[in-house]
């Protein structure tokens, strides 16, 4: 099997992004973008998808999180787009359920190669620490349509606005390592192409 590992990059006026990603590693990362709180959601990605993830983002913070969180999305979901290949021998479909104390999130995964973002989830504060809740949505927006996949989010319920975008985070990650799992050598589809 070819190593699935991809380095992409994005330089804008408002950002400059490196996404380094190897969908068969052991979940190590590094990761900074300015936003302590956007970088802890990334490393629930990393640790609980068992990615190796490396992301070094510059952006326009001084105005706000958006540009760097919308083109961290972005940059990611290329990298995931060409470490997948023709996804060949992919499980393609996974889910998972992930709680944190009283929170509980259900993600759904299909690596049909269409993307589609279906997103429940809602946060009474405006804030995670640096992080505006509503940036959560708009990477997962980019992060889809780059990586061209659909992906189903619902946050049954929560109280902590912390543990309901870790739940997130996390059900995302499990059931994109699940997903992007290698179980056989044929293209899952039955039109013969993702």
């Amino acid at each position: 099997m070819n190593p699935r590992i991809a380095t992409k990059s994005r330089k804008t006026n408002e950002t400059d992004i490196r996404v380094s990603l190897n969908l068969d590693g052991t979940g190590e990362y590094r990761i900074s973008t300015g936003i302590a709180f956007f970088d802890h959601m990334l490393a629930q990605l990393a640790r609980h998808g068992h990615f190796d993830m490396e992301i070094d983002a510059k952006g326009d913070l001084e105005i706000d999180g958006h540009h760097t969180v919308e083109d961290v999305g972005w940059v990611l979901g290329q990298a995931l787009q060409e470490a997948l290949g023709d996804r060949r021998g992919i499980t393609r479909f996974g889910h998972a359920y992930v709680p944190l104390d009283e929170a509980l999130t259900r993600v759904v995964i299909d690596l049909s190669g269409r993307p589609y973002l279906v997103y429940k989830v809602e946060f009474r504060a405006v804030r995670i620490g640096e992080l505006q809740t509503e940036l959560i949505e708009e990477f997962m927006k980019a992060f889809v349509q780059e990586g061209r996949f659909n992906l189903h989010i619902e946050n049954w319920y929560g109280r902590n606005q912390h543990h309901i975008a870790e739940t997130v985070f996390k059900a995302t990650a499990r059931a994109l390592r699940t997903a992007t799992r290698v179980e056989h050598a044929e293209i899952p589809s039955t039109k013969g192409v993702l």
